[in-house]
């Protein structure tokens, strides 16, 4: 038996016995990793060690964890602890798959935040790993724990929505004038390891606006808005419509208003074209209306004001449409005739289907409590690793039709284009000496 070998094995045998207190670590303590945790620890886990680049946010993890929890610097140290059963990565995008890769090769389960990876080479080499070590590796994706998109799933797969050709996603948010704003370089702060945060990325001077909420931003270490927000609605759409994957993607958009330091357009559409459908995403950052379409008593997830519905899916259904976003969906019936005018009795219009409003309510803490529960044995996993892929892969396709300006032709067998050389260099990048860790 391997090293390797053997540390899974401890491991699976640890957590087979339904511990009751599965030791956790957590890698990357910024603001997103310390909230997901803390449902963990409601769930029941401990979380025995942290690990960060910045020294204070891993000094502020540590106090909250509570004592007898270790910090470190760099996360291969907490990888090293034995006891440690599982972890949590919520470190900027460009270091998902080295944390989660390495991890699963230390015998450790794994929660990754979305976007699942960098890349798409770098999604695939979790999927790989989580395989190979025969680990749970559950993608941040917490649409899969909400009971409303459930319902909604088996609103479109029982035919009540009758044929569905297109689906509508939307992100919008209105940023102008200043966007994320724009600050001069200068020294790292005290008590960070810089060097290590770029990581596989370019190893470029220090700017805040590169760190901490506004990384997303920057092409060196994110995909942008279609890959933060949108991944979470692709990966409903998979879900509700039964699919995993498009033929096409063909973006467009560009730079227009926004006078910041950020890199990504402020106006991106980008049509996919699925088996029977097609699938219309709008990243929008001009402007918050989104939809629209606001019903008096509904909640809208991230509505700022009286008019607007900034984030959502659209099914457009022969029998109705079903808007849906992460605290609820409404049903719009069709009228019953196609006759213009439309028919109509002394009781008013007559509708294929009912009117419907389901008010939800964000799951995150469900998607944390089903992962703890899955380490200790008492449950399958909520989410698949696979398609927390599949999802992510969907915002690159978008960014890469964007970048290189081609309608791409996708194979999802093969995960490469069909005869786009130029799309293919866009399926990965070359990490940054030494930091080139799993080979993805």
């Amino acid at each position: 038996m391997t090293r390797r070998e053997a540390i899974t094995a401890v491991s699976a045998a640890r957590i087979a016995g339904a511990n009751s207190r599965p030791r956790l670590g957590l890698i990357g303590c910024g603001g997103r990793g310390r909230y997901v945790a803390r449902f963990m620890q409601e769930a029941g886990a401990a979380f025995a060690a942290v690990a960060d680049v910045y020294a204070s946010n891993a000094a502020a993890a540590r106090e909250w964890a509570g004592a007898g929890c270790a910090a470190h610097g760099d996360f291969r140290r907490l990888l090293d602890d034995k006891e440690i059963d599982a972890v949590l990565v919520a470190t900027p995008d460009h270091w998902h798959a080295a944390a989660a890769v390495l991890a699963c090769q230390a015998g450790k389960h794994v929660y990754v935040e979305k976007p699942l990876a960098y890349s798409i080479r770098e999604g695939r080499a979790i999927v790989a790993a989580a395989e190979r070590y025969k680990r749970i590796v559950q993608p941040g994706m917490q649409h899969r724990s909400a009971p409303h998109f459930a319902e909604c799933a088996e609103l479109v797969r029982s035919g009540q929505l009758g044929k569905i050709h297109f689906v509508r996603v939307w992100n919008s948010v209105n940023m102008i004038p200043d966007g994320i704003g724009r600050a001069a370089d200068e020294p790292a702060p005290e008590g960070l390891n810089w060097e290590m945060y770029c990581g596989p990325a370019p190893l470029v001077p220090f700017n805040r606006k590169r760190f901490l909420s506004t990384y997303r931003w920057f092409r060196d270490y994110s995909g942008g808005y279609i890959t933060d927000y949108g991944t979470h609605r692709f990966d409903t759409v998979h879900q509700i419509m039964g699919v995993d994957a498009p033929r096409t993607a063909n973006a467009s958009g560009g730079r227009f208003s926004l006078n910041d330091a950020g890199e990504f357009p402020d106006v991106l559409t980008v049509t996919y074209e699925y088996p029977g459908f097609v699938l219309v995403y709008e990243g929008i950052l001009t402007n918050a209306f989104g939809l629209g379409l606001r019903t008096p008593g509904m909640k809208y997830y991230n509505a700022r004001g009286p008019y607007d519905r900034p984030n959502g899916m659209a099914f457009h259904g022969t029998n109705g449409t079903l808007l849906a976003d992460r605290i609820g969906y409404e049903i719009f019936p069709e009228l019953s005739s196609s006759t213009w005018p439309p028919r109509t009795s002394p009781d008013g219009p007559a509708f294929r289907m009912e009117r419907k409003q389901v008010i939800g309510a964000d799951a995150t803490a469900l998607h944390a409590r089903a992962f703890v529960e899955a380490i200790q044995g008492l449950r399958a996993p909520v989410a698949r690793i696979e398609d927390g892929h599949r999802a992510t892969v969907i915002g690159h396709l978008g960014n890469i039709s964007y970048r290189t300006g081609l309608k791409l032709r996708w194979d999802a067998a093969q995960e490469d284009f069909q005869n786009q050389p130029e799309a293919t260099r866009l399926l990965a990048r070359q990490p940054r000496a030494p930091w080139d860790l799993i080979g993805a």
